[in-house]
């Protein structure tokens, strides 16, 4: 959708997207991104869904001067410790998450916490970020448990879970891992007796689960399809063609690539370097995201929302799935630059 609003073509030369598989291994992700800059002669890479996909591909983006652009990656390491100047992170990532969702839940009465926690760097980042703010704001982490990714059964997982007799369920996980969590939760009743705190959920994951299931539990999100009038006329452009509502994922997808594209129009050139000085020095203004801001160390900065899923009573439509929107600015809860291990954010 960012290529045809931009016309398919930039200066009279033709937009290419390439798209592969990784099979969720970050040494085939490395592998592709290698071959698509020596070989196919690619000026920007891609991003998404596996951390430590996007970690081994930051390594590639750096070695070749190629820009990164993170679209739908969690962990907070790629702005952070393994910063590097050529990625750029758009989308939420752990910190901001743990920082909105978990402090909320903590101060609603949620004091004690158990983790299940997905074994990979995204896990391992959303679980360390959320049990920092737990602790921070008076709470206790009594323990957690790693799942493999794509787990088949949670049983064993939650059960433990279940025997600390923990407040809360803190998720680590995300996409299909939350949802099979979540439901296998419900049906061995462990969330009446522990709150489940989905720690980065979409709209699509309600969708899939229902409201009965995951109604009350909140979330934090970037964008939402039905918060304005222009996310609802792009939402309906999106469901067109898939025929789902987008979640924050897509927003920040094509935002990342829209942002990218005006730069690369701006500035005449392919050129990594001053495409990527003038993304950091324009401000993200789109249907999409407003007033976002790209730091030195590559994170996108732009506010958050506290959202609350509703009850199957309250939801009017289809897709009617939140409440609240309470805004949440993003320098509260991204790294700050005086937290920052970027090595040349200083």
């Amino acid at each position: 959708m960012a290529i045809a609003d931009m016309g398919g073509a930039i200066n009279g030369k033709k937009i290419e997207f390439l798209f592969k598989d990784y099979q969720n291994k970050a040494d085939i992700a490395a592998n592709i991104a290698r071959q698509w800059v020596d070989q196919e002669g690619v000026d920007v890479l891609l991003a998404s869904s596996n951390s430590s996909a996007a970690l081994a591909m930051a390594k590639i983006a750096q070695e070749k001067q190629k820009p990164l652009l993170v679209l739908s990656t969690g962990t907070s390491r790629l702005t952070n410790e393994d910063c590097n100047p050529y990625t750029i992170h758009f989308g939420a990532d752990t910190t901001a998450v743990a920082r909105s969702t978990g402090a909320a839940i903590v101060k609603r009465g949620g004091k004690t916490w158990y983790f299940l926690t997905a074994d990979y760097a995204f896990g391992a980042s959303l679980e360390k970020d959320t049990a920092d703010v737990v602790k921070a704001n008076g709470g206790t982490v009594l323990g957690s448990v790693k799942h493999p990714i794509a787990a088949s059964d949670f049983s064993s997982f939650l059960l433990t879970a279940q025997a600390s007799k923990a407040q809360i369920l803190g998720l680590a996980n995300a996409g299909a891992d939350a949802i099979n969590a979540i439901k296998a939760a419900h049906e061995f009743g462990i969330n009446k007796t522990m709150q489940l705190a989905g720690m980065l959920l979409f709209v699509t994951d309600i969708h899939s689960l229902g409201l009965n299931v995951t109604q009350g539990m909140y979330l934090t999100d970037s964008w939402y399809w039905d918060q304005d009038n222009e996310s609802r006329t792009w939402a309906r452009r999106y469901f067109e063609k898939i025929k789902k509502m987008p979640n924050m994922i897509h927003a920040s997808s094509y935002s990342g690539v829209l942002h990218y594209l005006k730069a690369v129009k701006a500035t005449g050139t392919d050129d990594a370097d001053k495409v990527l000085a003038a993304m950091k020095n324009t401000p993200v203004n789109d249907t999409l995201i407003k007033k976002g801001t790209i730091r030195p160390d590559g994170r996108m900065v732009s506010d958050l929302y506290l959202r609350q899923v509703k009850s199957p009573a309250e939801s009017k439509y289809a897709w009617d799935y939140y409440k609240g929107g309470d805004t949440i600015s993003g320098d509260q809860v991204f790294t700050t630059k005086a937290e920052s291990r970027c090595s040349y954010w200083k």
